[in-house]
């Protein structure tokens, strides 16, 4: 499950977490975006319930310098041994540039020179020495992991599926239906012994189709719009599903661009229905290939109206059915 959940405080998460567990939810993995870091919620979750395995999907490379963000995982890692996987990924121009003053310059490079400075920090190696988009002076984590934790790298296209496949421990994937993940898996080459497949996959669980298909409109249009999501699209081969939207959303047509998206791709990228059902659709991404796939919940009419029971009831009944010990599931 993506945490925090929206509209719970965190002092609150408690009884979100212990209810994750008690309905077999084996990970929760943070997002960073402009809500809760990607860390403070992992470790309320690590004190609160020691059996979760936790992950983020994603931090950004840019927005921590390299020392910090190693130091960040290293004290998870070192507060959850053996439980914590660091997620890394570019994030986007708005995040980085406009939201927190750093240049957006050579993502993929920069994103490629933190995985490989983290591998040699974590494992604690001193750092000394340029990377092609930074220089780091003789780092040495002062309590490196005992464990540790493996890096994943957030990965769209092929040129960051192949540098996840080569130098990463996993890729976390974002914003695909299940019937991508053959195409997206497929750029990786053949995967290494251990190496995890992460997907975040957005579930909507009412039964009130036209709620959902809203919610899902305005999301697609506000992410897929954003050029590296429509890059990877296109690679996809939705250009001319897309083309009408991205037409609509550059003439700075909103209304147009959600109007212009079609049921069909909506119910792909944003699973609704009943939580058996969404439940049973988050399986086909297991059966494509993902070894960890990670809801990210959505507000529902049932959740506005029941509150706390209404939560803990539909956490039940979204829990997997078929999980194992560490996030992958069993046939």
């Amino acid at each position: 499950m993506t945490v925090p959940l929206g509209g719970i405080p965190l002092a609150d998460h408690a009884a979100v977490y212990a209810a994750l567990d008690r309905a077999g939810f084996t990970d929760v993995w943070s997002a960073e975006v402009n809500g809760a870091d990607a860390f403070t919620p992992l470790a309320l979750a690590a004190a609160w319930q020691p059996r979760l395995r936790l992950g983020t999907a994603i931090t950004p490379a840019f927005t921590r310098g390299p020392g910090l963000l190693a130091m960040s995982a290293a004290a998870l890692a070192d507060a959850a041994p053996g439980r914590f996987a660091l997620g890394i990924g570019a994030s986007s121009p708005v995040v980085v540039g406009d939201w927190n003053a750093v240049p957006y310059t050579e993502p993929f490079r920069r994103t490629r020179d933190v995985l490989r400075f983290l591998r040699a920090a974590l494992a604690g190696e001193t750092v000394d020495g340029a990377y092609d988009t930074f220089t780091v002076r003789r780092f040495t984590l002062e309590r490196p992991p005992a464990t540790p934790p493996p890096v994943l790298l957030a990965a769209l296209r092929p040129g960051m599926l192949r540098l996840a496949a080569a130098e990463a421990d996993g890729v976390i994937l974002n914003w695909l239906a299940a019937d991508d993940v053959p195409r997206a898996l497929g750029a990786t080459g053949q995967r290494r012994p251990g190496f995890e497949v992460v997907a975040r996959i957005f579930v909507c669980p009412t039964e009130d189709a036209a709620h959902a298909r809203a919610l899902g409109r305005r999301l697609i249009t506000s992410y897929l719009t954003v050029p590296a999501y429509a890059e990877f699209h296109r690679w996809l081969g939705r250009e001319e599903v897309f083309g009408p939207m991205w037409r609509a959303w550059a003439a700075g047509d909103r209304r147009g661009a959600g109007a212009a998206v079609p049921d069909e791709v909506v119910d792909a990228l944003v699973l609704h229905g009943s939580p058996e059902r969404c439940r049973d659709q988050v399986a086909r991404y297991a059966d494509a290939g993902v070894d960890v796939p990670v809801l990210a919940l959505l507000p529902t009419p049932e959740l506005a109206a029941g509150g706390a029971a209404a939560l803990a009831d539909l956490i039940g009944r979204l829990g997997p059915a078929r999980v194992a010990a560490h996030g992958g599931w069993e046939s």
